[in-house]
């Protein structure tokens, strides 16, 4: 319903829960537009393979590298016994080394988004909150900010050797200095009139930025961090890649290594399900974690 250009909810009850019908509706919208895009991909795919543009061989279709489950999913045990001291323990059915896998990679880009987003937000806020600690540290950060994550990897070997500490170093240290420079402009764009209320009626400066700037950034760093979620996916792949760790990203070598298409792309389309399902995940916990602000897809709906 509208009301002056402005959206309201559409509540009903149901038993004893409160149930936001356009919110279902706007969730079941979403659910029809992602099948039918994805969809049309694959059908697109599948028609340069049935008009002979694509060779098969190099490219398969998705009823393809999709239709042979089983197969594919036995490449995950390989690729979980090149691990170190990995014989001695007795490998897991496929299907469950798929499962593992998948957690393995997402358990790493979690963790490392985590530690990346305290940090990353605590030293900027840090900066802008103490001047001699911003000239102190900001241009350390400003000058690390353009050097690739690649170039960090030896690094994380040197300190950490093989396992899941240099993947999730390599994702942490990739996103660091991007949300420390998003922090700091999240904090200078802060609306000054916020600021000026709060000097007047007689907030410390520890009071403006612990009930005025932290909260009034919250917004922009969430959107921040749901973007930095698809870096941190192509980070850990990488790193998984170079053998730090097991997980996706070594199931794609082992495919190059093998010249396995049909694996390439059933693992492309397990990243892709996965980092979909992550990102999905990220904007239910926007949504609650910003309930006072209104959806902006749905604004747009009602115009």
């Amino acid at each position: 319903m509208a009301s002056d250009g402005v959206l309201l909810p559409e509540i009903v009850k149901v038993g004893p829960r409160i149930v936001d019908i356009g919110r279902l509706r706007g969730l079941a919208g979403s659910v029809f537009w992602a099948v039918l895009s994805i969809g049309l991909f694959a059908g697109f795919w599948e028609a340069c393979w049935a008009l002979g543009i694509s060779d098969a061989r190099l490219l398969p279709p998705p009823h393809i590298f999709l239709g042979s489950l089983v197969d594919q999913a036995k490449f995950f045990n390989t690729a979980q016994r090149w691990q170190i001291g990995a014989g001695a323990v007795p490998p897991p059915p496929a299907y469950e080394a798929v499962v593992i896998t998948i957690l393995s990679s997402a358990g790493r880009v979690v963790a490392g988004l985590l530690l990346a987003s305290v940090v990353g937000i605590s030293i900027g806020v840090g900066i802008r909150y103490s001047s001699l600690f911003g000239r102190l540290v900001l241009p350390t950060v400003t000058m690390l900010s353009p050097v690739s994550p690649i170039a960090w990897l030896p690094v994380a070997i040197f300190m950490f050797g093989i396992g899941n500490a240099p993947a999730v170093f390599m994702v942490f240290i990739a996103l660091l200095f991007h949300m420390v420079l998003s922090t700091i402009t999240q904090i200078d764009g802060v609306n000054r009139n916020l600021l000026n209320v709060a000097r007047t009626m007689g907030a410390t400066k520890r009071q403006i930025y612990s009930r005025v700037i932290v909260p009034a950034i919250l917004p922009g760093m969430l959107v921040v961090l749901r973007l930095n979620l698809f870096a941190a996916w192509m980070v850990v792949l990488v790193a998984e890649a170079t053998g730090v760790g097991y997980g996706l990203g070594q199931v794609i070598m082992l495919a190059r290594n093998t010249f396995n298409p049909s694996l390439v792309f059933f693992t492309i389309a397990l990243i892709g399900l996965t980092g979909f399902l992550s990102d999905l995940l990220m904007r239910l916990i926007q949504r609650r974690v910003l309930y006072w602000m209104p959806d902006p897809a749905a604004v747009l709906r009602g115009l």
